[in-house]
């Protein structure tokens, strides 16, 4: 996964500590992990595609959710963990490197991801995000079984307060970087949720990957 380009960063923008208002959040995402690229695509078997039935807009009949716990304070996420695909990774957090680029977990590491400190932390209210390589030129990375995960599926952030945020998916798609729904995707609702992104779609070695696997989920408990 290459770094992510933010453009139209002023250099006194890109100096300051705190954390960068939500529009510029947005176009950040719009116009960096939307590009998202990993690895050769040189594998026989590429990386499991969402199914239709895990869209956000195809209700699971008789499934409901408890209502959100409470919101948490601030806290940097350590660890993601999702059972149901076997991931148990250290997450490092990702940001705006000296140049204006959003940085990238390095692509040495597979099973590492990263969650991008421009936005909430796991568990704030607001939405979060965590990103990840699908593959690189070794074989298959920390986020290569993303697109086979299902409604009801957890998520766990384990955070630096000693807290886990356990997220449960409500959607699994996959979107082409041409036509990324950024408000969609990264939209507050008002509520903690999580999005875990990864690349998706078909290959090329020209353009890499099309598109990007994108999980939504919500805040159903902590502990």
């Amino acid at each position: 996964m290459s770094a992510f380009e933010l453009s139209e960063l002023s250099e006194e923008e890109g100096r300051r500590k705190k954390r960068a208002p939500w529009g510029v959040i947005a176009l950040v995402l719009l116009t960096g992990l939307a590009l998202i690229r990993n690895g050769s695509g040189e594998f026989d078997v590429g990386p499991p595609q969402p199914a239709q039935a895990a869209a956000v807009d195809r209700p699971v009949p008789g499934a409901t959710f408890a209502p959100a716990p409470t919101s948490l304070p601030f806290s940097e996420a350590e660890r993601i963990t999702i059972p149901a695909i076997r991931v148990n990774a250290p997450v490092v957090p990702v940001g705006l490197d000296g140049d204006g680029w959003v940085a990238a977990p390095p692509p040495e590491n597979p099973n590492l991801a990263g969650w991008f400190n421009g936005a909430v932390s796991p568990g704030e209210k607001g939405t979060s995000v965590v990103v990840g390589h699908v593959d690189n030129k070794a074989g298959p990375a920390v986020f290569y079984g993303l697109g086979s995960l299902k409604k009801g599926h957890h998520v766990e952030i384990r955070r630096k307060d000693g807290k886990t945020a356990v997220f449960e998916i409500y959607g699994v798609e996959v979107f082409s970087k041409n036509s990324f729904p950024s408000d969609r995707v990264y939209g507050s609702k008002g509520t903690p949720e999580l999005r875990v992104i990864t690349c998706g779609g078909g290959f090329s070695k020209q353009n890499g990957y099309e598109g990007n696997v994108v999980v939504f989920a919500r805040l159903v408990e902590v502990h």
